[in-house]
């Protein structure tokens, strides 16, 4: 759902925990492209539906369903040749801030969303796990990639060849999830969020968000001189001069994204 410069993502398959089968991916790729496409939305929230799950990743089921039928090949990192490819998990380019709200399971898959969000706010019921070991299965969503790299390694190593779960006060404690809050807390505390990113220019939010993640790799005398696509259109752009005018004339800036 559009609402106004937000995107308002729902897993919405609550009988199943919002597990994730071929057509929700389908169905997802076309929101995230939609999303990329269109220059009146700024911030996307992803939340599950039903209030006892986030998402529990993907639809064992069907999986269960494709393989006995011969239909499922074996699958590794990545979901490249798949239905909804590139998932959000593989967006890497993405420059606009993703919001996960997250209350009850947010297990395998649905751990990983929540990792390849910028933004994670839970409420104190929530539980997240990468518990693929524990199927056979592997976390190639990114989740083994992200988590090491979120919390430390030795810990995420830890709950990856365990797959134990991790309460939301244990994630907040680690700087997995930004804010916990009392489950009827949770929408009010989304909006906040989303509010203070709105607050911002929306070039300086995807400068700093792609900055960010392409100098994590680069030492820091390259990160210096490396050139940031987002960061040359910030860099010469309206609302780089609007900023600095709004605060001079005491007023709100009035963001425009050019």
């Amino acid at each position: 759902m559009k609402d106004g410069r937000v995107a308002r993502v729902t897993l919405d398959r609550p009988e199943v925990l919002n597990a994730m089968d071929l057509r929700t991916h389908e169905e997802l790729a076309a929101v995230w492209d939609d999303f990329e496409a269109d220059d009146e939305l700024w911030v996307a929230v992803l939340s599950g539906s039903g209030g006892r799950a986030f998402s529990t990743g993907q639809d064992l089921k069907e999986l269960v369903e494709l393989t006995e039928a011969g239909r499922a090949a074996p699958s590794t990192f990545g979901s490249k040749g798949k239905p909804g490819w590139p998932r959000l998990t593989e967006r890497f380019a993405l420059a606009k801030p993703l919001v996960a709200k997250v209350a009850g399971y947010a297990l395998g898959g649905g751990c990983e969303l929540a990792l390849a969000c910028d933004v994670i706010v839970a409420s104190d019921d929530a539980v997240f796990g990468l518990t693929e070991a524990r199927l056979g299965l592997m976390a190639g969503a990114g989740g083994v990639f992200r988590l090491t790299r979120q919390i430390p390694s030795r810990i995420a190593v830890g709950h990856l060849i365990t797959g134990r779960r991790m309460s939301a006060a244990r994630a907040y404690e680690l700087g997995l999830v930004n804010e916990v809050v009392p489950a009827d807390d949770l929408d009010a505390a989304t909006e906040r969020w989303v509010e203070d990113i709105l607050a911002c220019a929306p070039l300086s939010v995807r400068a700093i968000k792609e900055a960010a993640a392409v100098s994590a790799t680069l030492p820091l005398e390259r990160a210096f001189t490396h050139r940031y696509g987002w960061e040359e259109r910030r860099m010469r752009s309206a609302d780089a001069l609007e900023g600095p005018l709004a605060f001079v004339e005491k007023r709100p800036p009035v963001w425009r994204g050019v």
